[in-house]
C-alpha cells in the first residue's frame, strides 16, 4: 500500500485514508506467485535490467520515439516507481497512477515551482502556470466550469453536423498519395477550434504552428531554442486574440462559437481575468487539436499494423466505437502527467518527500498486462477497456467526448472510403515524450 508519512487532515480532524497502491511485495507479486511471472509476462518484448538502469526522461533516443512499450514494459516490471537522475519518479502502473488520479490533494497539479525551474519567467511559464490543467481547485473548478458547457452533450450534438461535413470535405481533396497527418487528421480540430473560437478562415493556418511550439514546452529535455520558440508562440496568440476578442466584443458569434461566452459574466456574475481569458482559449487550442489529430494518424497506423483488425472493423462497422478506445489505449496520444506530493508518502517501497515531483506514464499504465490481457494486441473489440489516456478523477480531460466523437467519425469516414490503404514511404515518430504522434505520414489510398 502506499503509505502517507504525515496524512493530512480535513475539517473533521481524521486522518484521510491511505492510497491503495498495489506494490510488487503485495499485489503484482501475488498474481506472478499464482500464475507465474512468464504467464503475466508471457510474450511481452521487454527492454531488461540494463534499459531500466539507464532510463532518463531527459535524454531519450530516437528508438525510444519510435517504440517506448519495450521500455515501459521493462519499468513496470522491474522498477515501477523508478528515480530519475533530478530527482522525480517516473510510474508505470496502472493502479498507482489510477490511484494518483483520484487524490488531488496529496498530489497536486499546481507547477508553479516546476515550471519556474524550466522555463523562467517567460510567457512560456506564464501560459502553463494558468490555463486549467495545471491548477488545483478552486481556480481549477472555477474556469472548468466556464469551459464546460461547449463540451456538453447538447453542444455535441449541435457540433455533430459540422463534423461530418469536414470530413467529407478533407476527404474529397484526397488523391492518391498524401500526408494522413497534414492533408487529413489535422484538418478537423483546426476548423473546429477555429469555429468555437471564432477564428476567420484565412487565419486558421497560423494555428497549428503555435499549438506545436507552446506544448513542445511540456518536454522533459526542453532547451534554450524550445523555450524561445514556445515564449514566441505565446506572445503571438495572446496578441492575436485580443484582436480577436475585441471583434466579438463588436460582433458577438454565432451560436456555436465559444469566445463571445467566455468574454463576459458567468449566470454567477463571475468573470474570467484577461490573462485567464486569453491563456484558457489558448489551452482549447493545445487541449483539442494536437491529440484528436494524432488519434487519428495513430488509429490508422495501428490499424494498417494489425490488418486483421483494419479487415474486421470493415466488416463489423459498428465496432468503431470500442476501436476508438482500443486505438486511445494502444497508442495513447498523451503519454506523460505529472504531479507534485503535498505530503511524504512511500510507494511500492520507495520513499517520496513532500514537494516531489511525480511522472506518471500513461502509454505505460495503458499497457499494463493486470488489466489488459496481450496488451501489445490491437483488439477493437476489447471489451472491458478501462483506459488512462483522457486520464480520470477531477482533472480527466473536458473535452474527451469531443475528441471521442471528432476520432471516431473521422477514422469511419477514412476506412469506408479507402478500401486500399498503405504507406507511401517512412513515416516518422515526432521526437517527443509527452505526446505520441508523427512528423510525417505518407500513405497512398484509393
Amino acid at each position: 500500500r502506499l503509505r502517507i508519512a504525515r496524512p493530512p487532515t480535513g475539517r473533521s480532524g481524521r486522518r484521510a485514508p491511505s492510497l491503495p497502491s498495489a506494490s510488487p511485495s503485495t499485489r503484482l507479486k501475488s498474481v506472478m506467485a499464482a500464475i507465474g511471472k512468464e504467464a503475466l509476462y508471457g510474450g511481452i518484448v521487454e527492454a531488461g535490467a540494463a534499459a531500466v538502469e539507464a532510463f532518463d526522461l531527459g535524454n531519450l533516443d530516437r528508438a525510444f520515439y519510435e517504440e517506448p512499450y519495450p521500455v515501459f514494459h521493462a519499468l513496470r516490471l522491474r522498477a515501477p516507481v523508478k528515480r530519475l537522475p533530478d530527482g522525480a519518479l517516473f510510474l508505470t502502473r496502472y493502479a498507482d497512477l489510477d490511484a494518483i488520479y483520484h487524490d488531488p490533494v496529496l498530489f497536486s497539479s499546481d507547477k508553479t515551482v516546476e515550471f519556474r525551474r524550466t522555463m523562467g519567467e517567460t510567457p512560456l511559464y506564464e501560459h502553463h502556470t494558468t490555463s486549467l490543467v495545471f491548477n488545483d481547485p478552486p481556480r481549477h473548478t472555477r474556469v472548468r466550469k466556464r469551459l464546460s458547457p461547449a463540451f456538453a452533450p447538447r453542444a455535441l450534438r449541435a457540433l455533430e453536423p459540422r463534423v461530418r461535413a469536414v470530413v467529407a470535405s478533407s476527404l474529397d481533396e484526397l488523391v492518391g498519395e498524401f500526408d494522413l497527418l497534414h492533408d487529413f487528421a489535422m484538418k478537423l480540430p483546426i476548423e473546429l477550434i477555429g469555429d468555437m473560437l471564432g477564428v476567420p478562415s484565412a487565419d486558421r493556418h497560423r494555428l497549428s504552428p503555435w499549438a506545436v511550439a507552446i506544448l513542445s514546452g511540456l518536454e522533459a529535455d526542453l532547451g534554450e531554442q524550445g523555450r524561445e520558440a514556445g515564449s514566441r508562440a505565446v506572445d503571438e496568440f495572446k496578441d492575436y486574440l485580443r484582436w480577436l476578442i475585441a471583434e466579438r466584443k463588436r460582433t458577438p458569434g454565432n451560436a456555436g462559437e465559444v469566445l463571445s461566452k467566455l468574454i463576459g459574466p458567468d449566470e454567477d456574475g463571475e468573470t474570467l481575468t484577461e490573462l485567464e481569458l486569453l491563456h484558457n482559449c489558448i489551452f482549447l487550442l493545445n487541449a483539442g487539436h494536437e491529440t484528436t489529430a494524432n488519434t487519428i494518424t495513430n488509429g490508422v497506423d495501428a490499424l494498417l499494423r494489425f490488418p486483421d483488425q483494419l479487415a474486421r472493423l470493415r466488416d463489423e462497422p459498428d465496432l468503431i466505437g470500442t476501436a476508438i478506445e482500443e486505438i486511445l489505449r494502444f497508442e495513447s496520444p498523451v503519454q506523460l502527467g505529472n504531479r507534485k506530493l503535498t505530503a511524504d508518502a512511500e510507494m511500492n517501497g520507495v520513499t517520496i518527500g513532500k514537494e516531489s515531483y511525480v511522472w506518471m506514464s500513461i502509454g505505460a499504465a495503458n499497457r499494463d498486462p493486470e488489466v489488459f490481457p496481450d496488451p501489445d494486441r490491437l483488439d477493437v473489440s476489447r471489451k472491458p477497456n478501462r483506459h488512462l489516456a483522457f486520464g480520470s478523477g477531477i482533472h480527466a480531460c473536458a473535452g474527451m467526448s469531443l475528441g471521442r466523437m471528432e476520432a471516431r467519425i473521422a477514422l469511419d469516414a477514412f476506412v469506408r472510403r479507402f478500401s486500399r490503404i498503405e504507406k507511401a514511404g517512412e513515416a516518422l515518430r515526432h521526437p517527443r515524450a509527452r505526446f505520441r504522434g508523427f512528423v510525417r505520414y505518407p500513405v497512398r489510398a484509393s
